[in-house]
Formats: structure tokens, C-alpha cells, sequence
């Protein structure tokens, strides 16, 4: 088990736009394994490479609840390709920015189209707490947070907070 340590805001790597993915080797194999491992343990639901500071477009999910049996999906070089103009609410957190959570509202269904780990390229039709997440996931691709989907006073609160306690941790 290996697992990586998950970038937190301010830092500036979370902004940033992640490389595609050209081939799927031992080396993005080895970052998938890393990531469900870091994943489980922190824990959470997913968690995209930038987290843990590789500029890949990877993503690593499992929304199976406490007691069920793991569902963990990787998702490589995602990309939606549809969007229900119905929305949901869900209240999202997100590792990077550790206990805090804000209701956001995002199309409640979406299609993905992705590379598994074997190269295939799939399909799939998400709903429900999968389908946030995997607009959560993809939007860290993309240096986007969930916080810049809430109110920009919201956000600025939020912010100051992190940039505050890693100035101390600094310090420290």
C-alpha cells in the first residue's frame, strides 16, 4: 500500500491544467494503484492525480457506501460528453480542502467518456452522487475547484482560512 501526500489549498498546483495521458504504462498503472490507495485512506469517494501533485488527467472513484462492497472505477483522459439540463444539489467536500463543505449545484446526469486501465476507451451514463463526483473529479483536471462554484464571498472565506493556517504550518 502506497500512498501520496494530497495537496491542500492554497497551493498553487490544484489551479493548474492536467496533460493527457498518451500511454498507459506501468507508470500510470503504479499512479492508479497509489491514488485508490490514498483514496480509501484519507478517506474519500475520488480523487483526480493533481491532488497528490502529478499533472496527469487521471481520476480514481468509488461511491460504494460504508458496507457495501468497493466499486472503485479509474478514469483515464475523462472527458463529458453530455449533461442533463436538470441539476442536483449535493453538499460536496473535497480532500484538498479538508472539513469543509458547501452545497453546489451541477447537472444532475452526465455521460463520460474515458480509458480505463487496460486502454479501452468506455462510455458511461452517470446519475446521482457517481455523476457529481465525476464532475468534481474532472473539474480538478482542469484547475477548477468546488469552491469556485459557490458564492465568490463564500469562497474568499474559505480561502483566507487555508491560506492562513498553511502560512502557520509554515511557521511552524
Amino acid at each position: 500500500m502506497a500512498t501520496r501526500p494530497i495537496l491542500i489549498i492554497p497551493e498553487p498546483k490544484l489551479r493548474t491544467l492536467s496533460a493527457s495521458v498518451e500511454k498507459i504504462d506501468s507508470e500510470v498503472k503504479k499512479l492508479v494503484e497509489d491514488m485508490f490507495d490514498t483514496m480509501y485512506d484519507a478517506p474519500g469517494i475520488g480523487l483526480a492525480a493533481i491532488q497528490v501533485g502529478v499533472q496527469r488527467r487521471v481520476v480514481t472513484i468509488d461511491v460504494a457506501r460504508e458496507g457495501e462492497a468497493k466499486k472503485p472505477i479509474a478514469l483515464i483522459n475523462p472527458e463529458i460528453i453530455a449533461a442533463s439540463e436538470e441539476t442536483s444539489v449535493y453538499a460536496e467536500g473535497c480532500l484538498s480542502i479538508p472539513e469543509y463543505y458547501e452545497e453546489v449545484e451541477r447537472p444532475a446526469r452526465v455521460t463520460v467518456r474515458f480509458q480505463d486501465i487496460e486502454g479501452q476507451v468506455r462510455e458511461v451514463a452517470a446519475d446521482g452522487l457517481f455523476a457529481t463526483c465525476v464532475q468534481h473529479e474532472i473539474d480538478h483536471l482542469n484547475g477548477v475547484l468546488f469552491i469556485d462554484h459557490i458564492s465568490k464571498l463564500k469562497r474568499d472565506r474559505v480561502i483566507k482560512k487555508f491560506t492562513k493556517l498553511a502560512r502557520h504550518k509554515d511557521e511552524v
